[in-house]
């Protein structure tokens, strides 16, 4: 997914964007944060030298709060969901080290530990204590609140890739989905008409072994030319021809130009194998499949349509319609995962006794 060619679920990140913080990311950080710091509160104070001091003194404090909560409290509390105990210990943490600032602003700095406060502070006052931790809770969640959206980040970068290779492992499984019933019907041919000794057989063995040489070898990719899906329908559709014989009908039209155009290989052809499944049986005077192509812009138009037998058979519901079958719903399940909602339109219904498929699609 994927989606993702499956965007049309999740967010639109750049995978390959890296969202791990390295050391040099905490420098730069730091040394921003130290030079915004010392020419805010010294313009405040009318005083660089002091705020130079002060920040000298109060960063190392900052800095052993952050990493103190962001390497031990949070991966000790926080990820286990002990709520209660990290905010105890994050107020525990902060008043320690206003205490520690304190004492050292008071003993290296200036017995006025509070220029900014009402009055002069030389002493461990409550109002000081407040507004110094309510200054580190401030740092402390600032830096929290980058390292909580970079792990997201992160996280969330592994998980579409996950996703996506989920996505993409699951589209080469459905897209080897083909009917094994063909190929043992086919060989089953094979074997007869080698009985016979018929003109057929090389044909047959050769137009088998291209639809298995493109099963095998051109299916890999996402996308595969329109161009070269048709020719494998036309493969397939021969040896159903020399299968049945007289009794086959089949209509196949081709309007605008294919050429530059892509769809997901063997997309098409669990419509037309469904066809014969639900429309077509030996014991049937008259098989009928009428198969339409039409390219304008971007998009195809593709249709299909089968007579409904009027006896059904053993593919058939209790009702007479066609089940669907694993083919068709993993059809379905293939447009869901490669394709935006507005990038196709698949519709299956019955009209004036045939099965009929539409579909719109995005091959530009």
């Amino acid at each position: 997914m994927a989606k993702n060619e499956k965007s049309g679920i999740f967010f639109d990140f750049n995978l390959s964007a890296n969202y791990r913080i390295e050391t040099k990311h905490h420098i730069i950080f730091w040394l921003v944060y130290f030079l915004f710091n010392t020419l805010r509160w010294g313009s405040y104070y009318h005083d660089y030298w002091y705020s130079l001091k002060a920040n000298i003194v109060g960063f190392p404090i900052h800095m052993t709060l952050c990493y103190f909560n962001l390497y031990y409290l949070m991966p000790k509390l926080i990820y286990r969901k002990k709520f209660v105990s990290y905010t105890a210990g994050i107020f525990l943490a902060i008043f320690v080290m206003v205490l520690v600032k304190f004492y050292l602003t008071y003993f290296l700095i200036s017995t006025n530990v509070w220029p900014e406060g009402p009055e002069e502070t030389t002493t461990l006052s409550f109002n000081y204590v407040m507004q110094m931790m309510l200054g580190e809770l401030y740092v402390v969640s600032f830096v929290t609140a980058i390292k909580i959206t970079a792990d997201w980040l992160r996280e969330h970068k592994r998980a579409s890739e996950l996703e996506r290779v989920q996505l993409e492992t699951e589209l080469r499984f459905l897209r080897t989905q083909v009917s094994p019933h063909f190929f043992f019907n086919t060989l089953n041919n094979i074997y007869s008409l080698s009985i016979e000794q018929s003109k057929k057989t090389p044909e047959t063995i050769l137009k088998l072994s291209e639809l298995m040489r493109y099963l095998l070898y051109e299916t890999k990719q996402r996308k595969q030319s329109l161009s070269k899906e048709i020719l494998c329908l036309q493969n397939y559709l021969d040896l159903e021809r020399m299968r049945y014989g007289d009794s086959l009908k089949i209509n196949m039209e081709i309007s605008g130009d294919i050429e530059g155009k892509k769809i997901p290989p063997m997309l098409l052809l669990s419509f037309i194998e469904n066809c014969f499944k639900h429309g077509a049986n030996k014991n049937i005077e008259e098989v009928c499949i009428d198969i339409y192509f039409l390219v304008e812009g971007d998009y195809l138009y593709f249709k299909v349509a089968n007579t409904i037998p009027l006896q059904p058979f053993e593919n058939m519901s209790p009702a007479g319609k066609p089940s669907g079958g694993i083919g068709i719903k993993n059809v379905k399940k293939r447009l869901a995962l490669g394709y935006k909602k507005h990038e196709y339109d698949l519709n299956i219904y019955e009209k004036d006794h045939k099965y009929i498929v539409d579909l719109k699609i995005k091959v530009g």
